[in-house]
């Protein structure tokens, strides 16, 4: 027993990499007030992200629309699963005004997954891309969507709204999708990812997977190959951080030296973005590497 107790205390424990400075500040302060006075969530604080006090301390957040609660359990998330609330229909507009009040350049729109509605919440997406643009048109917008199922007419009605960049996670290997993906398909991913790359006026298409979850060398590059084969232009590959007691354990902990070696590798395969490192998240720098890859529209 207590032999358990010691080697999972290995486990949990975090390399010295992995530790970054309680969240602080006047800036994040802000954030934080503009967003409880208009009610809105982030990926940020409901999935535990590591990069909160950074991000919000340069007055930037991910916002994350239709409630707080996933419908789906995957073993990989930190955010509450069950029964979902009703949309909120004034949120796409007070969204958009916490964008003019941040004075945001570029924002990203993420969601909880919403199996219980039949369009996925697709029309609610846009709906918001609309009602951002109606009140800063200057801002480029990317969206963090889940699957819609694979349903095609979804993914049209998001990509009619406009979105400057489509991002949809493959989150893990082929292998490991059934186990840490609940409801999810690595096909169905690539497909959504596909689809949206061959629009006759595509998005900037984005991608991201987490390392840590038990996924081999060669799956890595096969993800890779995979995502690029899907018309992905821009990557994101980073630490999984197991957020609580019931989610999957961590396997391996990257150093930073082989995210170098990873990103590397991606970037002889053609992507025009390759964000690689223990703290890199989706919406993690996304202005920044949206400026680097080339694809800045605005």
């Amino acid at each position: 027993m207590n032999k358990e107790k010691n080697e999972q205390s290995v486990t949990r424990k975090l390399p010295a990499w992995l530790k970054r400075p309680l969240p602080k500040g006047e800036k994040f302060q802000h954030v934080t007030r503009v967003l409880e006075k208009l009610h809105l969530n982030t990926v940020c604080s409901s999935a535990s992200c590591p990069n909160r006090g950074e991000c919000f301390s340069h007055g930037t957040a991910t916002f994350m629309i239709m409630g707080d609660v996933c419908t789906r359990n995957c073993q990989f998330c930190g955010v509450s699963h069950g029964p979902a609330s009703p949309l909120d229909d004034l949120e796409p507009e007070h969204l958009a005004l916490a964008v003019k009040e941040l004075q945001l350049r570029h924002i990203v729109i993420t969601s909880v997954t919403r199996d219980d509605l039949p369009d996925g919440g697709a029309d609610h997406f846009a709906r918001t891309i609309r009602a951002v643009r109606r009140h800063n048109p200057q801002v480029t917008i990317e969206v963090l969507t889940p699957d819609f199922r694979g349903d095609v007419a979804s993914l049209q009605t998001v990509y009619k709204a406009g979105p400057d960049v489509f991002n949809h996670n493959i989150e893990t290997c082929q292998r490991l999708t059934g186990q840490i993906r609940s409801g999810a398909d690595y096909d169905r991913s690539l497909g959504v990812l596909r689809y949206m790359a061959a629009r006759d006026k595509p998005p900037t298409i984005k991608s991201g997977f987490m390392l840590g979850l038990g996924e081999t060398p060669v799956e890595i590059e096969q993800m890779l190959r995979d995502l690029r084969g899907a018309g992905v232009n821009m990557i994101a590959i980073g630490q999984y951080l197991r957020p609580g007691k019931n989610n999957h354990d961590v396997v391996k902990f990257y150093p930073p030296e082989e995210f170098d070696q990873i990103k590397q590798q991606a970037g002889k395969m053609g992507f025009t973005h390759v964000a690689a490192g223990p703290f890199v998240r989706s919406s993690y720098h996304a202005e920044i590497n949206l400026h680097k890859s080339g694809h800045s529209l605005k």
